[in-house]
């Protein structure tokens, strides 16, 4: 990546669940964003409970999974207006998408230059099956960049 010339093509992908090492991944994906003159695509992903449309013999009613879907615009939302300077705002893209973390996210970095995940267990949207931050590290289809959660962020 060469910094000193933005490419319209280069984008740092981050996962959002609207927990505090999400909201610290974002935090460091802008600010390395600032460095290397791309874009952020910040990311949320979420799923019907495991009761419906998951297993696929019970149909969830189209009013849950509107309220999802409205619950998941509202938490990616209130995640950026936390976390992003107004003068950093234009640089975010949000995205909201149904399925499962580690889907989503792998899908959103097949052409980033990084993929950064916040490392967590449990996602606001539902528990995640083993860890997003280990599943990446080995299989994300870009370079990945693991964030802990911080006490404050600068």
């Amino acid at each position: 990546m060469n910094s000193s010339q933005p490419n319209g093509s280069e984008c740092i992908v981050v996962g959002v669940d609207g927990s505090e090492s999400s909201k610290d991944a974002l935090h460091w994906a802008v600010r390395q964003a600032e460095l290397d003159h791309c874009t952020v695509h910040a990311v949320l992903a979420w799923e019907f409970p495991p009761q419906y449309g998951s297993i696929g013999w019970i149909n969830a009613p189209q009013e849950l999974a509107t309220d999802l879907e409205v619950q998941a615009d509202q938490t990616l939302d209130g995640a950026i207006s936390e976390v992003v300077r107004a003068q950093d705002a234009p640089r975010v893209a949000a995205t909201v998408a149904y399925g499962t973390p580690s889907g989503v996210l792998q899908h959103a970095a097949q052409d980033a230059s990084l993929l950064v995940v916040g490392r967590r267990r449990r996602g606001i949207m539902g528990a995640l099956h083993g860890s997003l931050s280990r599943h990446f590290t080995r299989h994300a289809p870009c370079p990945v960049v693991v964030v802990g959660e911080q006490s404050q962020r600068a």
